[in-house]
């Protein structure tokens, strides 16, 4: 999925720099064959073939494809995408064959460009006994999956609704696009739950029926309804996370549901509802066997997954969702509710916030290291930065990203400069590999005290924690610390102008209930950034929990 991804995102990004516009739709598939734990891509010679299909000979195997769907528009005269991607599973015996017969397959030089070393669609046929599943999948394209998700992201009518108009060929472009619109549900923002529209294909909908009388059938409440169950949904997924109802399954599942009540110490009947809704929410699969989970959750919700958000789940109801339930105060006073959240008037700070105790430091970081690690590689490969030797990551935690940048850059010697409370901590967080010796921690203050000298300085996740006066301060700073020629990359949710991406906008809100500040749009950080001397300001959309900004000091 990740491979499919990246492959259609590159040809987006080309696209956008070549032809100065978004495409439209653009499709991505990566295919690859599986045999008890091991992965089959493409034979590199005929040695290698005869390993593969050796390996295959009188057994069942598994053929994976993952597919990315990346809907794209500029925005802000930068690339902007949403992606929705899935992978579909096939099951293939093949037939106990001969040394005689593997070998006139592979002379046949049909196995080279093929992965697990056959194609089934071709001479590869003769080799498999059976298959469970979609055919188009082992040949490389799950079609059948793939327009059942089209389906969902458009929120196709039903057939009787349809506006049927006849043709004599195949329909034009803009008929498709018409059957797209004629219907919609609220935005999504990923689940299992299908019937809903794409946000941009909802979005287009909605601007374009504005001037129609609007009616309970033309527009049904399912958006209003998911917003006010939304709620519910993260008080599941909080709930599950607490617990740890994944790493239980990770670790014996599949489980049924009194089993999984009886490990946790909680009701049966309790147990099962909330399991029921984690299916629901694309979170847990459940079968005859009970359940168990999805990639999603495999990936996210693992308490020490690599990518765990799990720590990040329990940091948002701990100190997100109290400020929260203040909202209406918020946003009629202007001002941080630290008064009615703590009963007492606090020191209205970021460190006041996050570090008043040793175990609300290390959650909040993490949480902010597994945020963080969600993004990091996409970061690290938006832009070229291999001219750079030196870098300061200013604000940057656990050095998460900067182990990453060293990895990706074996030249590139990084300097992580937080607070002191911080780095003490940070070892909790270092990870094994080469890239640590060139990643190295300095206590300090970047509003006060020196900055180390760099090629490259980093703002990731910074900038949006103050207010202008504040920012400007810093860039300042940076901009006297930067050398002619060096760069600064900022790392940040990027609003869009017509603020019609739901994550940046409400990320922003969260911003100004905590600090008072705000998110901010690519055309105001290329105004902040060109005000103290940087130049060639270019932005990443990256489609994940963070967007990029390299520039250039004048």
């Amino acid at each position: 999925m990740e491979t499919a991804k990246q492959k259609a995102l590159e040809v987006a990004r080309r696209m956008h720099q070549k032809d100065l516009r978004a495409p439209d739709v653009l499709i991505g598939a990566d295919t690859i064959v599986a045999l008890e734990g091991l992965i089959l891509e493409k034979p590199v010679d005929k040695a290698d073939a005869y390993s593969m299909l050796s390996r295959l000979n009188g057994k069942e195997h598994s053929v994976f494809t993952g597919v990315a769907i990346i809907h794209c528009s500029n925005q802000g005269g930068g690339l902007h995408t949403d992606i929705s991607e899935f992978y579909q599973e096939t099951r293939v015996r093949f037939s106990q064959l001969s040394e005689e017969m593997l070998w006139d397959y592979i002379h046949s030089g049909e196995p080279m460009d093929k992965a697990g070393g056959y194609g089934i669609q071709a001479l590869g046929g003769m080799l498999v006994e059976s298959i469970h599943g979609d055919f188009l999948n082992v040949v490389g394209f799950p079609l059948n999956r793939f327009c059942q998700e089209l389906a969902d992201l458009y929120c196709l009518p039903r057939p009787e609704g349809l506006h049927r108009v006849k043709h004599d060929s195949i329909p034009a472009v803009d008929t498709f696009e018409d059957l797209s619109d004629q219907e919609g549900g609220g935005p999504s923002q990923g689940g299992a739950q299908g019937g809903r529209a794409h946000p941009q294909a909802q979005g287009r909908k909605d601007r374009e029926d504005a001037d129609q009388e609007p009616t309970v059938e033309s527009v049904p409440p399912t958006a209003i309804l998911e917003l006010i169950d939304g709620y519910k949904v993260s008080k599941v997924l909080v709930t599950a996370c607490n617990m740890k109802v994944f790493d239980l399954l990770r670790d014996e599942g599949p489980l049924r549901a009194e089993d999984i009540a009886r490990k946790t110490g909680a009701s049966e009947i309790g147990t099962g509802q909330l399991l029921d809704v984690c299916v629901a929410l694309g979170l847990l699969d459940k079968t005859e066997r009970g359940y168990s989970n999805t990639q999603l959750a495999s990936l996210y919700l693992l308490s020490d997954g690599e990518y765990s958000l799990h720590s990040f789940v329990l940091f948002q109801r701990d100190l997100i969702w109290p400020f929260y339930s203040h909202l209406d105060f918020a946003v009629q006073e202007g001002a941080v509710q630290f008064q009615r959240v703590l009963g007492t008037a606090g020191e209205e700070s970021y460190e006041g916030l996050f570090y008043q105790t040793q175990e609300r430091k290390l959650q909040f970081m993490a949480a902010m290291h597994g945020y963080t690690k969600v993004a990091v590689r996409q970061v690290a490969t938006a832009f070229d930065l291999s001219r750079f030797t030196s870098a300061c990551d200013l604000g940057g935690c656990t050095g998460a990203l900067a182990y990453e940048l060293a990895r990706q850059y074996p030249g590139l010697k990084v300097t992580v400069l937080d607070l002191p409370e911080v780095i003490e901590d940070a070892a909790h967080f270092r990870p094994d590999g080469p890239q640590t010796g060139q990643v190295s921690f300095m206590p300090g203050d970047f509003f006060r005290d020196p900055l180390p000298e760099a090629d490259l300085y980093i703002l990731s996740k910074v900038l949006h924690n103050w207010p202008d006066e504040k920012v400007h301060q810093l860039l300042s700073r940076i901009s006297r610390s930067c050398k002619p020629g060096g760069g600064l990359l900022v790392v940040e949710l990027l609003l869009d102008e017509k603020c019609q991406s739901l994550i940046p906008v409400l990320q922003s809100l969260t911003m100004m209930v905590l600090f008072l500040s705000r998110e901010r749009t690519l055309s105001e950080y290329r105004s902040l950034l060109q005000a103290h001397g940087f130049t060639d300001v270019r932005a990443a959309y990256l489609g994940s929990t963070v967007d990029a900004i390299l520039a250039t000091r004048a």
